[in-house]
């Protein structure tokens, strides 16, 4: 039916054709292809299908081996809820099995899931294809779409659209404290009950989690046959509603204890298998005194980690170190603040803690002295950046001092973001932070090894764990731009280290750290020396839904910045206006704009003429035509290829683009406008424009001067530019803007985009444009031309990539 189509083809026929009712167009991981209800609920969506894609005709078996290879590799099923459906389809048929009946592939130990999925040649493939193919035998559904078109319509009709039995997150003695941490904040507050009298009773929250725990995924209460633990529960869940069992005190509570928001209770435990994993039921109830309410204090300024993202960077650490990690390692929070990064961990014995602030020690000691699971004298004040080894605990000593448990030790932390520079600083009206790094004694030490990364305080952690504590595991939460940053050359020559996993989330997510930026927790094992490269991080948005893999890399070339000098125009005497060059990611690009006179910040200028007119609309389509996100924030712009220099298209794209993008903030105001992209008959224009020099460009009429040799200077004749389909409609909607403009009365003739802009929009009391204007015409106007450049630039975006402006 689909033959001898290409696989991205396929996988949209197939979603169009079977699934057009739902969502095909997330992407997670490296799966081929999802599908989605549209709805949202409380917690996101519900997935109900992930699935392979082949085109040609394969063997369904070998099919489903490489996806669950896929999702195993990438651990996609412990990252986010997994499908109630596996799935895989080529050109011919398409095949479903219910993701519960083979999800325990994914729990087997000592497996190696690290081989590539497509290699059907490997072990691990045969391995699992051995594993998978009798319960595939009995519990698949193969469809022909053409033979069976009606049953399979009616399998996604009566099984994919009403699916509701996903596979959860299995409980274990790793995540059962960090769920908690969870259910206190999502499901405590429904609960029907006034906690304070259930106190004196010595009932605590923590017994209703317990209570939740122990049954199973009807709410059916799983302990009656199981003596031990029903004697060990105060209380327990039956009928939609808890019921006080301790004897000495049930009959004080008889009434069942109901729930506010049933559904907010359903949603939550949608997500987790209860009850736990049967080999950790009873350390769960013995261990219940971990279970205490943290009640963590943050001290204004301090940066609390978000315990979702607690939460999972104990996952991540499990992943790589296995399930026993905190009993077979040492845990050291350097930078341990009030201590809620530490809040799930389990074996006191085995962690420490420190922190600059006295304050914060007397508020985790205080903490320890209602139940919070840590040693006083493993919690101590110490600063790390400037205080000599020898002041810490003895027992720390010993293990630092040792080789072979050193290897052990694990340096988990999320330490200060703050930096010596800031915006003031590069524009001239401020100075670097004082103090912020230079107070640290081991400043003077390292500045000589990494340079400019001595400006970041997390990268002096970085250092010092390196330097002083060779060998160790370190976790931590920090920017990223020790991989990728300009300032960081140095520093990367310096921290030799194997990166081993991470994620990024939103830095908008942790209190008191204001920017759109990805914050990253990466594991490094120091006793590996690897330069850093590429790292690849699994990323999570704000709710904690994972949506894929994001690339940061440590081997750029030279920058943009490097290449636009190049072009630098010393034979003409017509410049036309200037474009500046700041620091070359996204988190500058606000600083990036076209104006007639040269600026006063702190970056090269380059004067812009007739010679370098192109150039100067590539760099700046390239660095304006993809939107900042907080994803892409310190993704740096690059010393392309040549491949742009024969492509004629895109350079007219981007010449378009930078004509009319709101970033062209060229004013007559300032003097003689040459950026007027029409004639003053397309407008109607009242008088004529003092300069007809982008129109004559475009035509082809206006010379260049070429560098002197031996037989003096010549000029070239450029061409007429033509025009793509998507660049003209730019125009067209530009020139209607410019119409309407012109047919006011006593306008400036010689307006810019920018002065039309401030024309019908005004400014404010603080002398800033207003996003509006109350003109509903000119409105119209704005918004079509606004929609065609934004259709353009998605023209121009793949070839960014393909010309090696950015890498994907």
């Amino acid at each position: 039916m689909y033959k001898n189509i290409r696989e991205e083809e396929l996988k949209n026929k197939v979603g169009y054709n079977w699934f057009k009712n739902f969502d095909t167009t997330e992407i997670i991981g490296n799966i081929d292809f999802t599908v989605f209800a549209k709805q949202d609920n409380l917690f996101g969506r519900t997935p109900l299908l992930w699935a392979e894609a082949k085109t040609g005709n394969f063997d369904v078996t070998t099919m489903f081996v490489q996806l669950v290879l896929t999702i195993g590799k990438a651990r996609t099923f412990d990252k986010t809820l997994p499908p109630a459906f596996l799935g895989a389809f080529d050109f011919k048929k398409i095949a479903f099995v219910p993701y519960i009946s083979i999800q325990d592939i994914f729990y087997l130990n000592d497996f190696n899931w690290n081989v590539t999925p497509s290699n059907h040649d490997t072990k691990e493939f045969k391995l699992i294809k051995d594993r998978i193919q009798a319960t595939l035998k009995s519990n698949s559904y193969v469809y022909d779409y053409q033979k069976d078109e009606k049953d399979l319509k009616a399998f996604i009709a009566n099984n994919i659209a009403n699916a509701t039995e996903t596979s959860k997150i299995k409980i274990d003695k790793n995540n059962f404290i960090p769920i908690y941490l969870r259910w206190l904040e999502i499901v405590k507050p429904s609960i029907d009950v006034n906690w304070d009298e259930l106190k004196k009773a010595n009932i605590l929250d923590s017994d209703f989690y317990l209570a939740d725990l122990f049954v199973d995924d009807k709410d059916t209460n799983k302990i009656d046959d199981d003596i031990s633990i029903r004697d060990s529960l105060f209380v327990v869940f039956q009928n939609q509603g808890y019921k006080i069992a301790k004897e000495n005190i049930k009959q004080m509570f008889d009434a069942t204890i109901n729930l506010k928001n049933k559904e907010t209770y359903l949603q939550f435990w949608k997500r987790y298998k209860r009850p736990p994993l049967k080999q950790f039921q009873d350390y769960i109830i013995e261990r219940r005194d971990l279970l205490v309410p943290q009640d963590i204090r943050e001290r204004k300024g301090a940066f609390f980690t978000p315990r979702q993202w607690v939460e999972l960077s104990q996952k991540y650490l499990t992943n790589y170190l296995g399930e026993n990690w905190q009993d077979e390692n040492y845990i050291w929070d350097c930078a341990g603040g009030t201590g809620n990064l530490l809040a799930g961990l389990r074996n006191k014995y085995n962690i420490y803690a420190s922190t600059l602030d006295q304050a914060d020690i007397n508020v985790i000691h205080e903490r320890i002295d209602h139940g919070a699971n840590l040693l006083k004298n493993h919690v101590f004040q110490f600063d790390f950046l400037n205080d000599d080894f020898s002041k810490l605990p003895q027992s720390l000593q010993d293990i630092i001092n040792d080789v072979e448990k050193r290897k052990k030790l694990i340096i988990y932390i999320n330490p200060p973001y703050a930096e010596a520079t800031s915006s003031k600083t590069v524009t001239g009206t401020g100075e670097n932070k004082a103090g912020v790094t230079t107070n640290f004694k081991i400043n003077d030490i390292l500045k000589p090894k990494i340079g400019a990364a001595t400006n970041e305080i997390f990268a002096l952690f970085m250092a010092v764990i390196y330097e002083k504590i060779p060998g160790c595991i370190l976790g931590q939460f920090s920017k990223l731009k020790f991989v990728n940053g300009s300032n960081f050359k140095n520093f990367k020559d310096f921290f030799l280290a194997e990166y081993v996993s991470g994620f990024i989330v939103p830095a908008e997510t942790f209190d008191n750290v204001k920017g759109k930026f990805p914050i990253g927790f990466t594991v490094w094992n120091t006793s590996k020396k690897n330069k850093i490269n590429t790292i690849s991080t699994d990323i999570y948005d704000k709710n904690g839904n994972f949506s894929g893999v994001k690339y940061f890399y440590g081997d750029l070339t030279n920058s943009i910045n490097k290449w636009i000098k190049n072009f630098k125009d010393i034979s003409s005497n017509q410049k036309i206006g200037y474009l500046p060059s700041p620091a070359p990611d996204f988190q500058n690009q606000t600083f990036l704009f076209l104006t007639i006179n040269e600026g006063t910040r702190h970056v090269y200028y380059l004067p812009i003429t007739a010679k370098n007119l192109i150039e100067t609309s590539l760099y700046f389509t390239a660095r304006h035509c993809i939107e900042a996100s907080w994803l892409n924030d310190r993704d740096q712009f690059l010393f392309p290829n040549e491949g742009w220099q024969n492509d004629i298209e895109f350079q007219n794209d981007c010449l378009a683009f930078t004509l009319f993008d709101g970033q062209n903030r060229i004013t007559n105001t300032a003097g003689i406008n040459h950026w007027i992209p029409f004639a003053e008959q397309e407008v109607n224009a009242k008088e004529k424009f003092a300069s007809n020099f982008m129109t004559e460009f475009i035509k082809g009429k206006i010379k260049t001067e070429n560098e002197k040799d031996l037989f003096g200077s010549s000029t070239t004749q450029n061409e007429q530019r033509e025009f793509s389909a998507e660049a003209t409609a730019v125009f067209d909607a530009g020139r209607e803007l410019w119409k309407y403009y012109h047919s006011k009365p006593n306008v400036n003739v010689n307006a810019s985009l920018y002065d039309i802009r401030e024309y019908f929009q005004g400014r404010n009391e603080q002398g800033r444009m207003n996003a509006k204007s109350e003109d509903l015409k000119y409105m119209e106007l704005i918004s079509e031309l606004r929609s065609k450049l934004n259709f353009l630039a998605d023209k121009i975006k793949p070839k960014i990539y393909e010309y090696e402006f950015l890498k994907s």
